[in-house]
């Protein structure tokens, strides 16, 4: 028998242990992300990779909210976040303060996940585009590298929610390298 272990026996950070705990030096932004449950689910998802923010910007709904709880689970009280107007702005001031910015998109020069080499000491920026159109032309102009999740069916994308499990996990287990 493989016994299901209970919540309390999985030795999970308090929020506010959280909140002190080590981050990956990663800042996810939600690029006019339409969907509630996405941005609860990327706050979820951030929350267990102990990102250090989530930018949300144009058209993302923001905290409080019932759909985004039901997603995040509470995550959004924990992940640390902010929300810009403009997704363009909130690049150029990542890259003022020194991270490298990276679009999850697919390009003419993308690299390949599986391919990427996060730089040792290096802060990213990560971008995740609208779930119809993607990631904006200008911001995907802006940024430093763009990545491709390498897929082989017949679908042209992952759901956004996906792709940033995709991305966080291999950044992490890069990183960890």
């Amino acid at each position: 028998m493989n016994r299901k272990l209970l919540n309390s026996e999985l030795n999970r950070l308090t929020p506010e242990a959280f909140r002190r705990a080590p981050k990956m030096p990663v800042v996810v932004v939600l690029d006019n992300i339409r969907s509630q449950h996405n941005i609860g689910a990327a706050f979820r998802t951030a929350d267990a990779f102990c990102v250090e923010k989530i930018i949300l910007c144009g058209i993302c709904a923001v905290p409080p909210s019932a759909d985004i709880h039901k997603a995040a689970l509470g995550a959004e009280d924990t992940v640390a976040w902010e929300y810009a107007a403009d997704a363009d702005a909130a690049l150029d001031a990542l890259k003022q303060a020194g991270y490298t910015t990276v679009a999850v998109e697919q390009t003419e020069r993308r690299i390949l996940l599986h391919d990427f080499r996060p730089q040792a000491g290096a802060r990213y920026a990560v971008v995740f585009g609208n779930e119809v159109r993607g990631v904006q032309q200008t911001v995907v102009d802006a940024c430093d590298y763009c990545l491709e999740i390498p897929q082989f069916g017949t679908k042209h994308s992952l759901n956004v929610s996906v792709s940033i499990g995709v991305v966080l996990w291999e950044l992490m287990l890069k990183r960890q390298v």
